[in-house]
This record gives C-alpha cells, sequence and structure tokens, in this order.
C-alpha cells in the first residue's frame, strides 16, 4: 500500500516520467554539469596523475558545488506542488475520499516527486568518473559528497511536501519552500567548504550525522502533512478551504496582519466599506481588496516572519564588523525580493485562465493598460513594501557607522538597485503570466529568466577568474554584469573610510556597469511592456 501497490506513486511516476519535459530536463541538466566540468578542466597538455594537482581539485569541487546548488533549486520546484496541485486541479476532495490511507498518499507524492531528481543525480556519475583519475580528491569525498547530496534532497523535497500541504496555491508553496531551503544550503555549503580535505570525516558525517537529523526533520514533516489530510480543515466547493481572515488573525503565532494599522496597510488595505468610485479601475479594486489576500495571510505572515529573522544577524555582522562587504547585505535584499516578488504577480493574468474568466475579461470596455497596470500596482506594491522592511539596517547603518556617511553616494545607489529590481521582477512575472497557461509554469519561467540575467553574469566572471583566464577576457566578461544587479550592486566604489589599517585597498568600482545596468533594465521594462500591450491587442493565444 505505500511502496509497490501505492496507486498515487504509481499515477505520478507514469505521469512525471513519461513526459518531453523529463528527457529534455535530463539532457539539459547533463549538459550543463558537463560544461563546468569543460570549463573548469586542467589546461596543461600533459598531467601528472602521481601527484595531486590543485586544478584537478579545483574542478571537482565546482562540479559538486554546481550539482547541490542545481539540485537544492529544483527539489521544491518537484515537491512544492504535489498537494497545492490536487487542490489546484479541484481533484482534492476525492483524494480525501479515497480508502488511501494519508501516509501512504504523502509518501507515494513526495518519492514520486523526488524520484526524477535521483536519477538526475545519480546520471551524473560518469562525469565525475572522469575526474577522478586526475587526483586531488579521494573516494571517500566522492562518497560523501553523494551521500550528503542524497540526503539533502530528500530533506529539500520534504519541506516541500509539508508546505504543500499547507497551503492552497503553488505559487506560496513554492516560494515558502524556497526561504527555508536558501539558509539550509548556504550553511551547507559553509560547512562542507571548512571540512576541504578531510575525506574520511566527510564520509563519516554523510553516513551517521547527517542522515539522522535529516530523517528525523523528513519523518515529523511527513507526519505533519499526514495529519492534515487525516483531520483537513473546513473545505467547500470543488476542495477550496474556507478561509476566515478575522478567524486566521485571532488563532496565528507570533505575527498578525492588521490593516488597519501602519505599517500593514502598505500592503493589505482595510476591509472595503462602500461602494467603488466613479471611473476607479475595476481590475485594480478588485485585485487589492479580493484577489490578494483570498486564500488567507499565512504565507504573507511566514515571509515577513523568516525574512526579517535572517536579515537581524546580517544586519548586524555587515553594518558593524564586515562593514566594507555591505554589498552582500543588498545581495541578500535583492535574492529576497527575487524570491517572493514574483509570487504576487506570477498568476495575475493565469489565474483568469484557471477560472475562466479570461474571455470575460477580454471583451469588457477596459483597455489593454487599465487591465495590466491593476494588475501590475498590487502585485508591485506589496513585494515593493516587504522588501523596504529589509532595507531599513542600511538607513540604521548610516546613522550608526560613521563610516557610511563618506560613501553616502554608494549607499544611495543600493537603494536605487534594489529599487530596479523590485520593478524588473514584477515586469518580467506580469510577463510571463501573459504569455504562459498556468500559474506554476509562470512563476517556474520567471525564475529562470531572473537567474539568467542576475546569476548567470557574475558566474561567468568567477568560474573565468579561478580557472585563470586572461585578464582582458575576464575584462571582457565583465561587461555582461549589465544585466545582473550583483554585479552592479559589487560595481559601487566604496572608500578607504571602510578599511582599517593595513586592510586591501577599497573597492574602486566601476560606475559603467552601474550605469549600464540602469539603462538595460529600463531598456527591458519598456519592451516588455510594449510586448503586453500588443500580446493583449491581438488577443493571439490568449482566448480559450
Amino acid at each position: 500500500m505505500y511502496i509497490l501497490e501505492n496507486p498515487v506513486l504509481q499515477r505520478e511516476l507514469l505521469g512525471n516520467l513519461r513526459t518531453n519535459r523529463a528527457f529534455i530536463l535530463l539532457a539539459l541538466y547533463q549538459l550543463l554539469l558537463a560544461a563546468v566540468v569543460l570549463l573548469a578542466w586542467p589546461s596543461e597538455q600533459r598531467l601528472d596523475l602521481t601527484s595531486n594537482p590543485p586544478s584537478a581539485a579545483k574542478l571537482v569541487n565546482l562540479f559538486f558545488l554546481g550539482q547541490y546548488v542545481i539540485a537544492s533549486l529544483m527539489a521544491p520546484s518537484f515537491a512544492a506542488g504535489t498537494i497545492t496541485g490536487e487542490k489546484e486541479r479541484h481533484t482534492y476532495e476525492m483524494l480525501l475520499a479515497s480508502p488511501l490511507r494519508p501516509g501512504a498518499i504523502v509518501l507515494g507524492k513526495m518519492v514520486a516527486s523526488l524520484t526524477h531528481l535521483g536519477m538526475l543525480i545519480l546520471a551524473s556519475l560518469p562525469i565525475i568518473v572522469l575526474c577522478l583519475p586526475l587526483g586531488g580528491v579521494s573516494v571517500f569525498e566522492v562518497l560523501a559528497a553523494y551521500l550528503g547530496l542524497m540526503v539533502s534532497v530528500i530533506l529539500f523535497g520534504a519541506i516541500g511536501v509539508f508546505c504543500s500541504s499547507y497551503f492552497s496555491r503553488t505559487s506560496s508553496s513554492l516560494v515558502v519552500s524556497y526561504l527555508i531551503i536558501l539558509p539550509l544550503v548556504i550553511l551547507a555549503i559553509l560547512f562542507w567548504r571548512s571540512l576541504e580535505g578531510q575525506g574520511e570525516l566527510r564520509l563519516k558525517l554523510a553516513v551517521l550525522v547527517i542522515p539522522a537529523f535529516a530523517l528525523s526533520g523528513v519523518i515529523l514533516m511527513c507526519a505533519a502533512a499526514a495529519g492534515r489530510m487525516l483531520y483537513p480543515p473546513d473545505v467547500g466547493s470543488e476542495g477550496n478551504e474556507v478561509v476566515d481572515l478575522q478567524r486566521e488573525a485571532e488563532e496565528a503565532v507570533g505575527l498578525v496582519i492588521q490593516p488597519d494599522q501602519f505599517p500593514d496597510r502598505l500592503f493589505a488595505p482595510p476591509k472595503k466599506s462602500e461602494l467603488m468610485a466613479d471611473g476607479a479601475n475595476p481590475v485594480y479594486d478588485k485585485e487589492i481588496h479580493s484577489e490578494i489576500f483570498s486564500q488567507g495571510t499565512l504565507m504573507l505572515r511566514l515571509v515577513i516572519q523568516i525574512s526579517m529573522l535572517l536579515a537581524i544577524p546580517l544586519m548586524g555582522v555587515f553594518l558593524f564588523y564586515l562593514d566594507e562587504k555591505i554589498a552582500w547585505f543588498t545581495l541578500y535584499v535583492i535574492v529576497f525580493n527575487m524570491l517572493v516578488g514574483p509570487v504576487f504577480l506570477a498568476g495575475s493574468m493565469t489565474s483568469e485562465r484557471e477560472r475562466q474568466t479570461l474571455d470575460l475579461l477580454l471583451t469588457t470596455t477596459l483597455t489593454p493598460w487599465q487591465i495590466l497596470w491593476g494588475k501590475f500596482v498590487v502585485g508591485f506594491r506589496i513585494s515593493a513594501v516587504l522588501t523596504c522592511f529589509l532595507l531599513w539596517p542600511l538607513l540604521l547603518g548610516g546613522l550608526l557607522n560613521y563610516s557610511y556617511w563618506s560613501n553616502l553616494g554608494s549607499v544611495f545607489g543600493m537603494f536605487a538597485i534594489v529599487s530596479m529590481v523590485c520593478l524588473v521582477n514584477a515586469v518580467v512575472a506580469l510577463v510571463c503570466s501573459l504569455f504562459q497557461r498556468k500559474t506554476s509554469i509562470a512563476l517556474m519561467c520567471t525564475y529562470i529568466v531572473l537567474l539568467v540575467l542576475y546569476v548567470g553574469p557574475p558566474t561567468i566572471v568567477s568560474l573565468m577568474t579561478i580557472l585563470d583566464f586572461p585578464d582582458a577576457s575576464v575584462a571582457k566578461a565583465e561587461w555582461f554584469g549589465v544585466t545582473s544587479p550583483f554585479s552592479a550592486a559589487f560595481a559601487l566604489p566604496l572608500d578607504a573610510a571602510l578599511l582599517e589599517d593595513g586592510e586591501e585597498p577599497a573597492n574602486v568600482g566601476n560606475l559603467s556597469i552601474v550605469a549600464g545596468y540602469f539603462v538595460f533594465s529600463f531598456g527591458l521594462v519598456v519592451a516588455s511592456v510594449f510586448a503586453m500591450i500588443a500580446r493583449l491587442r491581438s488577443r493571439n493565444g490568449l482566448s480559450e
């Protein structure tokens, strides 16, 4: 019933592994890992296989680091929609009414969602086997790395299933899963790097210690998800959970959203008490009062609490101990908006299609511009306010740390970069929502586009620097950073006031890359707006 005769597991496996997406994803995954190995492959014409060249160790480390980051990002995308997908397809009530045990349903969902990812990881073994004869790494380290990778993927999958059981939308489940997994990934990488060269110790930890803690977490989260299915909350028509915002606020533990007070009213307007004014945009009115919080405020409360919990220690570290690396705090704020911002706009148009109300919206007298800005302003308003909550440490640093005054221009530049990131992320999410049919696909497309634009250029430059490419080639590759706010943030100049005597020279910066980033981002926003207006006017492919 749990494994061999589990109909949920059989159905999910057949549905996931027989699609074209499974084969395409396997090919892309292999090509990406092979590209990492090819770039890091030693350039010497003759290699001494009796020694342990540092280039070989660097190759294997880059290989495992890339694979771990990719697998960690992919695990929630497979698991976060396991139960919310049933709710979105209106089959949740049928699943609850089946004779299957809740534990069997949860186990079948999780195993099926992670099987494909496990195949991707195992398929990378031939690539790493090619690297072993080069030396620089022991077999114990390879075994420990793969065991740690598999355990981490199972844990991250359990987190995705756990979040999926508490939300009714895949987008909400996915963003909360990423917020929980992101600090775990960072801590795991730092811990693993601290044990570099100690293969046997890594293997002992990967076999004895890490699985014990991970398995405990997996059991607890799966039990909680199964218990929620055994005693489900009140459900209405088509399995939609009945949400009472007043009752939810009374029973909430921790943060409570109060729309009638500041600053909550910035992103959660008070309950509507009068009719819509003449000439008002009905799309905006509907989105701001009905759509955003129709599924409750659980996701929003979790996002605020988790982000602030992570921001408080980072604030102390970067403002008072590592103030010369303040750009890293800006990077944290940008990553937060990358994960959270698209959630409020990736489903703005696809939700109309999923509810089969898109045709009605297109036949109204509203212009494409009214539809777009009515959808955009609501999502952008919420994501921008949530992001601004994390920027107050920069203001605090300017008041408490005297060295910030001589870098006031760069501090304002960081604020401007974060503001532009909020705008670009929102526009990209709205574009993907307009050109896709499902909210989950639109959200994943948004993440892929942002990763390519933001993470791709600095990653290429870092790889070229680590692999000792010529300085001229690295300098040319740095210009790709005009698409990335990460590159722009680190290109802001910092003077010697942030450094103590005897330290390295301050960051001279590169204002050309900063200016190029704003020009590129503004052009991307303008081009996206024209593309969306043209799409709505032509209506090709929008009709049901």
